[in-house]
């Protein structure tokens, strides 16, 4: 039980709570779609290089907006530009299946929505992950909402695929992809039933010097840079082999969307499993181990599927995979954020997403265009060399790291441990009068 509350600590926040329930939903949704679309662009064109285009146009927006997306986030109330960007993303679900189901959808369409719907998130992710915060109330529990919405999501994607595979075999792509739309239905009505108090805003600058001073604050703080360097190269060359597993699940393992569905669903489970890790730690003491040991099994993991010829060795060697990407992502947003200033929280976070959500698309492209041409197996096994190549790079920084952000977290008052240890150094360091 003790370990359960800790798991579960930050859902005392009611705001929390609702906003937790709502998303669940609609990622579930999103996770249908997803799998709905990779399917039938693999089914109307066989070409790996579209399925890296699609997924190129739809997360690309992200890389380009977050920085300006980030100072409106920390410029304007954050629980409209959510609102916003969700009711967007809605309707970009039902026009799609609408053009599915009347048998009018091309791919030429698919770009276009996608791109709309890429623009949407790319005002919608720095927000959302900045929102954090403001729905908990404190640096405590913190930690634990991050991993918690982490939980949600890879929970959605463990479920939502599960779903889609059978769905779009019995019902089609054009349903699968309305009950997406249908589902932002839920996280609306949650978040406009959340009781957020009105926060004092600073005096503003100009829009482009302060997206200046955001970019030298998270430069200059070598930990924050450290930490986006290696999301970066995990997520440029590592993550996009989700792009890949139509051409797994049909050329590789011979099967259909149900075992598209399979693959991706052990996927999810692992990553769930990785937030569930984290939400059951008590503290953030460690996280940089984490980040190093779980970015180098996701990037290992990855090399072994490249090589999988049966589901047998493939399931497991995803749900590992799962578990190293979202255990490294997740505790790098964790360390983010506890050390972040809070009027450049909003900033700061689009950096991430422009690390974590905008490189992927570059990603997706290269590693489409790899597979085209030498196969599935070589692009894998490039991404998970890669992964591996940038833990060992980021463990060679960890003592930089640690010297940066332990006084920090002193500071803050939010790992006491360390402070203490940092008291008793300073001590001892210190001649005393006697001396």
């Amino acid at each position: 039980m003790p370990r359960i509350a800790t798991t579960l600590r930050a859902l005392k926040h009611r705001n929390f709570r609702l906003y937790i329930l709502g998303l669940s939903i609609s990622m579930i949704g999103t996770w249908m779609q997803q799998v709905a679309i990779g399917w039938l662009v693999y089914k109307m064109t066989s070409s790996p290089v579209l399925l890296g285009l699609v997924a190129f146009v739809a997360q690309g927006p992200s890389f380009l907006l977050a920085p300006f997306a980030g100072e409106l986030a920390d410029r304007f109330d954050k629980l409209r530009i959510i609102i916003a960007a969700q009711l967007v993303m809605m309707i970009q679900a039902i026009v799609l299946g609408g053009l599915v189901l009347t048998g009018h959808v091309t791919i030429g369409w698919i770009l276009v929505l996608s791109a709309v719907l890429g623009v949407a998130s790319g005002f919608d992710i720095p927000a959302r992950q900045s929102f954090l915060i403001v729905l908990v109330g404190d640096r405590e529990d913190l930690p634990n909402a991050i991993a918690l919405n982490s939980s949600i999501f890879n929970a959605a994607r463990l479920v939502g695929p599960a779903i889609a595979g059978f769905a779009i075999a019995a019902i089609g792509e054009g349903p699968v992809i309305m009950l997406n739309g249908i589902s932002y239905v839920f996280v609306l009505a949650a978040l406009f039933a959340l009781r957020i108090d009105p926060v004092p805003r600073p005096a503003q600058g100009a829009v482009l010097s302060r997206m200046r001073e955001g970019f030298r604050y998270a430069w200059e703080n070598r930990a924050i840079r450290s930490v986006l360097g290696l999301v970066a190269i995990i997520s440029l060359l590592g993550v996009p082999f989700s792009v890949l597993l139509p051409m797994f699940a049909n050329d590789v393992l011979h099967g259909g969307p149900r075992t598209l569905g399979v693959l991706m669903a052990a996927t999810g489970f692992g990553a769930l499993s990785g937030a569930l890790f984290l939400a059951s730690r008590s503290s953030v003491a460690g996280l940089g181990r984490v980040m190093v040991v779980c970015a180098t099994l996701f990037g290992a993991s990855l090399i072994g599927f490249a090589f999988a010829t049966s589901l047998a060795l493939a399931l497991p060697l995803l749900t590992l995979a799962g578990f190293g990407m979202m255990a490294q992502m997740a505790s790098s947003n964790t360390v983010l954020q506890t050390i972040v200033d809070d009027d450049k929280r909003g900033r700061v976070m689009a950096f991430y997403s422009m690390a974590f959500i905008g490189t992927a698309p570059i990603g997706s492209l290269f590693l489409g265009a790899v597979a085209g041409r030498y196969g599935p197996s070589a692009a894998l096994t490039l991404g998970g060399a890669s992964c591996i190549v940038g833990a060992v790079v980021f463990g060679r920084s960890l003592p930089m790291v640690r010297e940066v952000v332990h006084p920090i977290y002193q500071r803050l008052g939010i790992l006491p441990e360390v402070a203490r240890g940092i008291q008793a150094a300073t001590q001892q360091a210190t001649p005393s009068a006697e001396d």
